[in-house]
Parts: C-alpha cells; sequence; structure tokens
C-alpha cells in the first residue's frame, strides 16, 4: 500500500501561495535542510516524522524556501517531490 502526501498540503505546493504573514521558523527550515542534506532519497512521510511537522506545515516552509530560490518542489501522481537547489550549498560552505 503506498501513502501519499496530504490533499492540504498537496494544493499549497501545486498552488505555491501562502498567507503573507507567514513567517517560517529559523529552527525549522535548519531542521529541513539539514534532512535533506542527509537524507536526500528519503520520502515526504520521513522528512515530516524527522523534523516534527505536520504535512501542512511542511509545505508552508518548503513554499517559502522555493521563493526564496533554496528548493525546488513539483508534485507527480500525488507525491510531492523536493530537491535543494545550488544556493543552498554556497551557503553550507
Amino acid at each position: 500500500m503506498s501513502r501519499t502526501t496530504s490533499p492540504k498540503a498537496v494544493e499549497i505546493i501545486k498552488r505555491k501561495s501562502i498567507a503573507p504573514t507567514f513567517d517560517p521558523s529559523m529552527k525549522t527550515l535548519m531542521r529541513i535542510v539539514k534532512f535533506m542534506t542527509e537524507h536526500q532519497s528519503e520520502g515526504k512521510t520521513q522528512m515530516a516524522l524527522d523534523t516534527k511537522l505536520n504535512y501542512a506545515r511542511l509545505a508552508k516552509h518548503i513554499v517559502w524556501m522555493e521563493k526564496k530560490g533554496l528548493v525546488k518542489s513539483t508534485v507527480k501522481d500525488g507525491k510531492v517531490l523536493i530537491v535543494l537547489t545550488s544556493l543552498v550549498e554556497i551557503f553550507q560552505k
């Protein structure tokens, strides 16, 4: 049985829109980047568990990061695929 991301989280990422008042947590952003650099092939369920976020909150942070050019996300068959951009590698050095 395959798992897919919740419809609300997929919709947030598809629309790539978050409330203008959304203020991301720096601690959460660091956990997301750390997870993505250490576990590039893991699924979003594991990312949500390791970053201690529900899918909707994770999706909002991902959209915020995408608007800043830190990640690139796509939705394919109800699954969210996220990759770090080269901009993140510059910050890590």
